[in-house]
């Protein structure tokens, strides 16, 4: 190369041309060369699958005998299992807003469920709060939306607003699995415009991830996919004169030899349950096709607990062993389903008995994917890699939970759980009893004493 033809590429080009070169001369081997030209591994991937409303209990890796779930039950022995993972408040919205931000509801502001018209116009999570898809902008993810939302659709809430290249799914999110509409009105968007689209919602949203993860396997992407399923069918949502049952293809009902007009609530939640695993599988196997899995990160987790008011005839969710359910602070509203698989760091087929939270999954995709954590704001959240790994303990000395009334402390074996603001605080071993049936306040009164200056100490820095 003469000077004469050289034409000057800038000087950042040259300075590193000049370390290449310097490099060069000092290696032995070309391959070294090139590996340290070539930089490090890829970004990893994530695909994060946030199902709704679905029990501890309703899994078959978590102990249901009659639900058939092969699909999930097959992902945890692909990677770890969670026992101990926790959602911080127990109703969609809030529990949404909590795992897009990495901070608690009454940090971030969302801290009750929406309104049906707050669902459409309303702000639901603050404009102020920062979401997962933009932090990974840095890096230059390609970033997708295909399911429920239900944090606020207003101008500048939308997912396309808020660092999703793509959305395609319910504003609101409790829509008819297969007319999508809500409360009376169409509640499909693909952006922020509404659209008409036939076909059942599970497999609608499934449709779109697989594509997505298609048209993008060649570059880092993140894909949410936040089901629909398994929420409780609305009256609401139906015609006069229409009866409210569970939905799903005929070809889930058949598997367990019941009919599609099946009326039996039990029946017609295990059909939607096993179209909800089919749905997983499918996006699953689209990443495994692709060559991806290595290089893929992913989590399947339940947003909150099942419903398991008896006045609610068709919430038929289960979270045995656990007490209680949706929208309370007992183990069976808080404590739910989470499966992570990442060949690359996790071994397969392993528990995690940690107790790790829904906070936790933003700090652990940056951390993956090499962005700066927030210097602007607190976030609550802490990266569990090395814990999932077995390699560590949780990072948690405390986790807290509220939602309307219900507040509560985990620390260690012990919880601490007030279920009205004028009712005492009970205390738990969740060692020796899973299901909070003894109460123990009076009989450990150091460490009912210690969590709830724990919990009075947190729940105060937020003015309440």
């Amino acid at each position: 190369m003469t000077t004469g033809h050289y034409r000057h590429p800038g000087a950042p080009m040259v300075a590193a041309l000049v370390a290449a070169f310097a490099l060069l001369a000092t290696c032995d081997d070309s391959r070294m060369f090139a590996a340290e030209v070539a930089g490090s591994d890829p970004l990893p991937n994530f695909v994060l699958i946030y199902i709704d409303n679905v029990g501890y209990g309703d899994l078959g890796c978590y102990g249901n005998k009659v639900i058939r779930t092969p699909n999930m039950d097959r992902l945890a022995t692909e990677g770890v299992r969670c026992t101990d993972f926790y959602i911080v408040t127990s109703s969609c919205s809030p529990s949404r807003g909590a795992l897009l931000t990495g901070r608690y509801p009454l940090r971030n502001g969302l801290t009750w469920q929406l309104k049906p018209d707050e669902n459409l116009s309303g702000i639901g999570l603050p404009h102020s709060e920062l979401i997962l898809p933009h932090y990974l902008k840095q890096r230059d993810y390609a970033t997708a939306c295909f399911g429920k939302w239900n944090i606020g659709f207003a101008e500048g809430n939308r997912p396309t607003d808020r660092g999703f290249d793509e959305f395609f799914g319910g504003a609101s999110g409790n829509m008819d699995y297969y007319s999508h509409v809500y409360n009376g009105r169409n509640d499909l968007f693909r952006g922020t415009q509404p659209v008409r689209v036939e076909g059942y919602s599970t497999d609608l949203f499934a449709d779109a991830a697989c594509r997505f993860i298609g048209q993008n396997a060649d570059r880092p992407f993140f894909l949410y996919v936040p089901f629909n399923a398994a929420h409780v069918p609305n009256p609401k949502n139906k015609p006069a004169g229409e009866p409210c049952l569970w939905q799903a293809p005929a070809e889930y009902f058949e598997m367990y030899g019941d009919s599609p007009d099946e009326q039996d609530p039990v029946k017609g939640y295990r059909a939607v349950m096993t179209a909800l695993d089919a749905g997983v599988g499918r996006i699953v196997a689209e990443v495994d096709n692709r060559g991806l899995a290595d290089n893929t990160v992913i989590f399947m987790i339940s947003d909150n607990g099942a419903s398991v008011l008896e006045k609610l005839v068709l919430e038929v969710g289960t979270n045995f062993p656990l007490r209680d359910g949706r929208t309370t602070v007992y183990e069976g509203g808080v404590r739910t389903p989470c499966i992570v698989r990442w060949p690359k760091r996790i071994k397969p087929g392993t528990l995690c008995r940690e107790p790790l939270c829904n906070l936790d999954i933003l700090p652990m995709v940056l951390g993956a994917a090499g962005c700066d954590l927030p210097t602007d704001r607190i976030l609550d959240g802490h990266d569990p890699t090395e814990t999932l790994a077995g390699e560590t303990d949780s990072p948690h000395e405390h986790i807290f939970f509220h939602f309307r009334k219900h507040s509560g402390v985990r620390a260690g074996r012990y919880k601490l759980v007030r279920p009205d603001p004028e009712a005492p605080f009970e205390l738990y071993d969740l060692t020796s009893d899973i299901g909070e049936t003894t109460d123990l306040a009076d009989q450990k009164p150091a460490v009912a004493s210690r969590l709830r200056g724990a919990f009075e100490d947190w729940y105060h820095q937020f003015g309440q």
